[in-house]
């Protein structure tokens, strides 16, 4: 049985996201659809980017993942289908898929082509769908679309390194649930240029000089519950997708605050690494602990 998800910025409040689905078991009533999110802010690449690429993976090959953000087809905004790791992807070409496709190269671009058979002013309902449903009957995106062989690339997707390998500026390209603050930085991208020298890593006016494995390193549990104070102290994680982030221990919004709210930082702000020469061998995972 076929799985085709969602991931979109319709939000809850319209009929968008009920209309997709709708259109969708019209055609195929057995499929199932599973709601990825309907909480990308509207019409940010980067945060939609960031999501399908964490997401996908979780899923069982053969995947179609709807992808409905800057939607509208135009001369600079066409509409693509991607076979890649064996899922398949529906979006516009506006750099979506470019944070995925940096990894994993397709094994097939198509530019869509039915639109002449097709009179809409959503495409998301009347061509994604369509060609998921296409592709959930074992059609082939050959039938849908003529072959390319690139796709356009998002900005600032790759964070920039100065001649000297001394300095890393990334960008923040999400903030999830709790106002943590993720870059793009990755921590592949990281140790390549660390090459094992200590480091500082710069937001604003605030600096770091570690990166914890998971969010509980910052706490000290030798000290009795009721004396600890950890909640809402700052820290920086590579979290599951590997990901630099910077975050606030149990950050809570409405209480101690959270890392972008505090310290100012949103969506394209520059993170900074600055390195530095190790005083002695580093030892393995030295700086990350």
């Amino acid at each position: 049985m076929a799985i085709i998800t969602l991931t979109t910025d319709f939000g809850e409040k319209d009929h968008f996201a009920g209309a997709t689905k709708g259109a969708i078991y019209s055609e195929l009533p057995d499929v199932k659809i599973v709601d990825i999110s309907h909480s990308v802010s509207p019409f940010s690449i980067p945060e939609a980017a960031y999501i399908i690429q964490n997401a996908y993976s979780s899923f069982p090959k053969g995947t179609i993942h709807i992808i409905g953000i800057d939607s509208e087809i135009n001369p600079e905004n066409k509409h693509i289908a991607i076979k890649l790791d064996d899922h398949f992807f529906i979006c516009a070409n506006n750099g979506i898929m470019s944070m995925i496709c940096s990894e994993i190269v397709p094994e097939k671009i198509v530019e869509i082509n039915i639109h002449d058979k097709i009179q809409t002013s959503f495409p998301v309902l009347d061509v994604f769908v369509k060609v998921a449903c296409h592709i959930a009957r074992g059609g082939t995106l050959e039938v849908i679309g003529k072959s390319i062989e690139n796709i356009k690339p998002i900005k600032h997707i790759v964070p920039y390194v100065n001649d000297d390998k001394t300095q890393i500026i990334g960008s923040v390209i999400y903030i999830d649930n709790y106002g943590n603050v993720v870059t793009n930085i990755k921590r592949s991208f990281f140790e390549a240029v660390q090459k094992g020298r200590n480091f500082e890593i710069s937001a604003r006016n605030y600096k770091f000089k570690k990166i914890h494995h998971k969010y509980s390193d910052i706490v000290n549990f030798e000290i009795d519950e009721d004396k600890r104070n950890d909640e809402g102290r700052k820290l920086v994680v590579f979290n599951s997708g590997n990901f630099l982030e910077i975050a606030l221990y149990k950050s809570n919004t409405t209480t101690v605050g959270s890392a972008s709210s505090l310290m100012g930082l949103g969506i394209m702000d520059t993170v900074s690494i600055n390195f530095t020469a190790s005083s002695a061998l580093p030892k393995a995972n030295e700086g990350l602990l």
